[in-house]
């Protein structure tokens, strides 16, 4: 099939490169405008970028696909080179735009939509993490008819994934995101021969994954541990996890920690101790086990290499 594709992060990447890979026809891709990044804050292209130009496939990054926006003259630039590519299929994969009516539209099977969530359940931007942090047992990926809701449309198919004590935001987008490449062939596949079945999401059971703010990072020792260990595991690694450790001006961020069942005696927030297999913080119910750290401008570490250098 001749398709175009919109994507931003390493997430849409992986789904481009299978699509080449299949030897469907790439004529065009969109992508958000380069950003500042590292310490020297250089424009850096999307991955998606970096593996469009890889393979030699003009590459379009208007600010906006509003023709009555902030931006009309991107918007009015990419509707021409749109028109120009003659689409059969728009597959789209955490691009960051809201594609206008007009988008959905132009080509002749609409826009496909790489969503890693199983929705209803986790409409939104940060599916992945906001599924980890309620303790959901899976997760997954929808491919989506798009509609001009946000993630409203119609499912095509959905594939789950168990969600595991091991996984956070890093490892499980790994494995969400091998699977969207995978699944949204399957749905091109299934285009191509007539097969897709178009099955609209339920009203009940559906939640919203806000974005994640970095005001979330501190934790809240007044909730339960075992809730403390999936923020942990969830806001691994942005914008992660933060506590303040007595003796240190600054908060540190933990990489890893455990809910211990045991009584902690003391009040929410407290140290309860602190040696090199863990240092353990008083939560609601519980106790919190530190496991790796980081402070303010130092090194990821182990527990057992940051506590010798710590004293409370």
């Amino acid at each position: 099939m001749r398709i175009v594709f919109a994507g931003t992060p390493e997430f849409a990447s992986l789904a481009l490169q299978a699509i080449l890979a299949a030897g469907h026809e790439v004529p065009l891709v969109f992508t958000q405008p380069d950003r500042p990044s590292g310490r020297g804050l250089k424009l850096t292209p999307s991955a998606v970028k970096q593996t469009a130009l890889a393979a030699d496939i003009p590459v379009m990054q208007p600010r906006s696909l509003r023709l009555d926006g902030k931006y009309p003259d991107d918007a009015a630039t990419a509707r021409q080179a749109l028109l120009d590519a003659a689409p059969d299929l728009m597959v789209v994969a955490a691009y960051g735009l809201i594609l206008p009516k007009w988008v959905l539209e132009l080509p002749v099977h609409g826009c496909f939509n790489i969503h890693a969530s199983l929705l209803p359940r986790w409409r939104g931007a940060a599916p992945i993490q906001r599924a980890i942090e309620a303790g959901d047992p899976e997760t997954g990926i929808t491919i989506m008819q798009m509609d001009e809701g946000l993630d409203t449309g119609d499912m095509l198919l959905k594939q789950a994934l168990p969600i595991t004590a091991e996984h956070t935001a890093a490892s499980l987008h790994d494995e969400l995101a091998a699977m969207g490449a995978q699944a949204v062939l399957e749905a091109i596949s299934r285009c191509r021969q007539g097969k897709l079945v178009r099955q609209p999401q339920p009203a009940e059971g559906v939640t919203y994954a806000s974005k994640l703010e970095k005001s979330e990072a501190a934790l809240d020792f007044s909730q339960p541990a075992a809730v403390l260990a999936r923020r942990v595991r969830a806001f691994n690694p942005a914008p992660g996890a933060t506590v303040q450790l007595p003796g240190l001006n600054d908060p540190v961020k933990v990489w890893a920690a455990q809910a211990v069942a045991q009584p902690a005696a003391r009040p929410p927030g407290d140290l309860v101790s602190a040696s090199p297999q863990g240092i353990d913080i008083a939560a609601a119910d519980g106790v919190l086990r530190l496991l790796e750290l980081q402070k303010a401008g130092g090194k990821r570490q182990s527990v057992a290499a940051f506590v010798q250098g710590w004293r409370p």
